[in-house]
């Protein structure tokens, strides 16, 4: 009786952790529950004009269902379209 009552506690637990994982990935964008990626260390934004912006990257932001991205580089905080972006992981 016990053995049964343990395998349908794991078997609930389980489950319980997959729903956790799904509802956390589907909330998070690109980030997951245990995140080893998407980490940058440096960014080169081409802004209108020609201007080219190339530093550390402090914070970066992307949005769901979205081309956008906001990146913070010394102090300053940039939104543009992935397009005008090189991500750099060093």
């Amino acid at each position: 009786m016990k053995k049964k009552l343990i395998i349908a506690l794991v078997v609930v637990l389980v489950v319980a952790l997959a729903a956790l994982i799904i509802y956390w990935e589907a909330t998070h964008g690109n980030r997951r529950l245990i995140d080893t990626k998407n980490r940058f260390d440096r960014a080169v934004i081409a802004l209108p004009g020609g201007e080219v912006v190339d530093g550390k990257v402090s914070s970066w932001l992307d949005f769901n269902n979205s081309d956008v991205v906001q990146i913070t580089i010394g102090g300053k905080t940039y939104l543009t379209h992935y397009s005008n972006v090189c991500l750099i992981d060093e």
